[in-house]
């Protein structure tokens, strides 16, 4: 049987998403994608940005990237919303942010939703509050007083039937509430409780997020998938700028202890199923 984007983009697993691949839709990226695609174009708001001993960290940007560069090639308007930790990471590929400070509350992001008016929302690697109504890292330590609440944005827009997409690699993240009483039961960590309609899990964010692109390049037969390079020279860019790797906290070439080698075979083999379809 042929590999799907959804085996590409979980291989590696060490965090368990393997295991919650099993309560999820075996086709679950292509449903997500298909939904996107079927919306207006309008302006799409992305959020990244996982605080990691004082910076960002590498897992998240990188992706948003993609995706944000894939929408604005699709038509769309994006524009990320973040904290003050990514600053100078998206104005270098000339997209439109907005920085939120960490003390923001809900009526600045409701202000955000009018001021946009957005036909989505879509989170990669951004920590949500949890169940305890902490914002906790992978090691369970408190971020709470590091992190924006854009996870905020994402309950608003669901009580306004905006759609909400989100991306996660552990449990902690923006959409992972969907799978809540899963990962408390199966996993080592306190989950997050925001949801989304569509979850995308991978065994790193950025994976998820090039799976969207690869499936948005199938759908739409518009080149969007970014190559090894593309990758690689950005974070070149967000390492120089403070960026770390979120498993070693260390300011170097590498997402989530993988090092290039591994991004280049993810890449690549997407590049292949993507070509095969």
């Amino acid at each position: 049987m042929e590999e799907t984007v959804e085996d590409v983009v979980l291989r590696h697993s060490n965090r368990g998403m393997n295991i919650l691949r099993e309560y999820m839709e075996e086709d679950y990226c292509k449903k997500a994608v298909e939904r996107l695609l079927s919306l207006e174009k309008g302006n799409v708001l992305l959020t990244t940005g996982f605080y990691v001993a004082g910076h960002a960290e590498t897992d998240g940007p990188v992706g948003t990237m993609a995706v944000a560069k894939a929408l604005d090639k699709l038509g769309f308007q994006p524009t990320i919303v973040t904290d003050q930790y990514c600053r100078g990471f998206f104005e270098i590929e000339n997209l439109n942010v907005e920085y939120m400070e960490l003390h923001a509350g809900s009526r600045d992001y409701e202000e955000l939703l009018e001021k946009y008016q957005p036909v989505c929302l879509i989170s990669i690697e951004r920590c949500g509050h949890n169940v305890e109504n902490d914002y906790a890292n992978m090691r369970g330590i408190s971020i709470k007083k590091e992190t924006a609440r854009v996870d905020r944005l994402f309950e608003l827009a669901m009580d306004r039937e905006i759609p909400t997409f989100g991306i996660g690699d552990g449990g902690n993240e923006i959409g992972m509430g969907n799978l809540k009483e899963i990962i408390a039961g199966k996993l080592s960590l306190v989950p997050c409780e925001v949801e989304v309609d569509d979850l995308i899990i991978a065994t790193v964010s950025n994976w998820g997020a090039y799976a969207m692109t690869a499936y948005m390049q199938m759908m739409e037969n518009v080149p969007v998938l970014p190559s090894y390079e593309e990758v690689k020279a950005y974070l070149k860019e967000i390492v120089k700028m403070g960026s770390v790797d979120g498993v070693t906290k260390e300011q170097v070439l590498s997402v989530d202890g993988f090092s290039l080698e591994v991004e280049k075979e993810i890449l690549n083999d997407l590049h292949k199923v993507v070509a095969t379809s």
